[in-house]
C-alpha cells in the first residue's frame, strides 16, 4: 500500500506569521519531501494571505505533532489529508 501524506497550511497576515510558521517547518524540514508555497498577487499587489503544501514521511504521530504546532500560531490553519493507494 502507498500512503501519502499531505499538509495543508493556510497562512492569514503572512507579514505577522510568516517566521513563526517557518521555525516550525524548519524544525521539522527532515520529514517534509515537497513543498509549495502559493499567494495571489506580486510587488506592491502581494496578499496577506497564503497556502502552503508540504508531503511529509514519518511515523504519523509526528505529522500530527506538527500539524498541531502549526495550529498553535494565530493566523494559522493547518490540516493533513492522508491518500492510501491500494495494490489491485
Amino acid at each position: 500500500m502507498l500512503i501519502r501524506n499531505i499538509v495543508a497550511i493556510m497562512v492569514h497576515h503572512r507579514g505577522e506569521t510568516a517566521v513563526k510558521v517557518q521555525q516550525v517547518l524548519t524544525g521539522w524540514g527532515c520529514m517534509i519531501t515537497t513543498r509549495l508555497g502559493l499567494h495571489e498577487g506580486v510587488l506592491d499587489d502581494c496578499t496577506q494571505t497564503g497556502l502552503i503544501i508540504v508531503e511529509m514521511v514519518g511515523e504519523s504521530e509526528k505529522i500530527d505533532e506538527f500539524v498541531r504546532k502549526l495550529n498553535l500560531i494565530k493566523g494559522v490553519q493547518a490540516k493533513r489529508i492522508t491518500l492510501e493507494i491500494k495494490p489491485e
